[in-house]
């Protein structure tokens, strides 16, 4: 992971995945190893977090499906962002302790509990204060799987609705500052399982661009695997994870976006996937199924031509 994280050079990096201590000594080493990120964010996940609720209702409590975010412990797969430029200027909203039955035209079930919060892991409005561009908002999130339940669609309903609360966020957002939304949906609009009706109208949203980040690697992987990736149809190129393609997993699919205001100009964009064998792929395969999306933004100015 540092290897690949000193390749790619951001600016800004956002890292799923990674537990939550009280005193972030596990994100402070990863950022030490990568060097040249001093500025550093990470708040506790609602994964692991108990409800004191038999969640899925099994007649047990306590186990990590009965946690606001499926987690062995608190704090477990959580999201930090590191930077080279200071973080959570004058905007931090953490919005994380939402119940689901709190957002608008929300799809949880009848049944599920008042204290059931929306977000799986995390939904944040983060500054930071970029170079050439004032401050910008990142709002960040990692959504929950759309499968793993029964046939009342629980986990497919609350994917959706991850989704969905970016769509309400943006209809009362401060239009004058540039946002970026980005994070893990875990929901491809074309394949795969889920309801992707929200994620889609978040993909063309007037305040935002879709840059298709893709890869030659991503084409190379789906024909090499084949299984489910040969009945896909997604463009291959852009897809983000490489899952299992067997009766096991869904096979290669686009879960995981960066959709930058629509007044950033993409000078580049890609996923970090290389189609040929060698130790740039050896690392890429080791540190996660999930690829590295990146992109090269430059905000316009109101003197640059229309």
């Amino acid at each position: 992971m540092t290897r690949l994280a000193r390749r790619v050079d951001a600016d800004v990096l956002i890292l799923g995945g990674i537990d939550y201590d009280l005193r972030n000594a596990a994100l402070a080493a990863l950022a030490d190893g990568i060097g040249g990120y001093p500025h550093r964010f990470q708040s506790r996940p609602n994964r692991g977090l108990q409800t004191g609720l038999d969640a899925d209702g099994d007649g047990r409590m306590g186990e990590p499906e009965d946690a606001q975010g499926f987690g062995r412990f608190a704090g477990a797969d959580g999201l930090a962002v590191i930077s080279k430029h200071p973080l959570g200027g004058s905007r931090f909203d953490d919005f994380s302790t939402l119940r689901w039955t709190e957002l608008a035209d929300n799809l949880a079930l009848a049944d599920v509990e008042q204290g059931q919060r929306l977000s799986t892991t995390a939904h944040w409005a983060l500054s930071v204060s970029a170079p050439g561009a004032g401050e910008v908002d990142l709002l960040i999130w990692h959504a929950a799987p759309p499968v793993f339940d029964g046939p009342d669609d629980r986990n497919g309903r609350r994917n959706h609705d991850e989704a969905a609360f970016w769509a309400w966020y943006l209809e009362g957002a401060d239009p004058d500052r540039p946002v970026i939304l980005a994070g893990l949906a875990n929901l491809d609009v074309v394949d795969g399982d889920g309801r992707p009706e929200a994620m889609r109208r978040l993909l063309g949203h007037p305040r935002l661009q879709d840059p298709e980040p893709a890869s030659a690697g991503g084409v190379r992987s789906a024909e090499a695997d084949g299984g489910k990736n040969a009945s896909h149809r997604g463009d291959p190129a852009l897809d983000t994870v490489d899952w299992p393609d067997d009766a096991r997993g869904p096979g290669n699919l686009r879960v995981d976006f960066i959709l930058p205001d629509r007044r950033f100009e993409v000078l580049d964009a890609g996923v970090l996937w290389p189609s040929e064998n060698g130790p740039l792929l050896k690392d890429v395969m080791a540190a996660s199924r999930h690829r590295i999306v990146w992109m090269d933004l430059r905000l316009r100015t109101p003197n640059d031509p229309a």
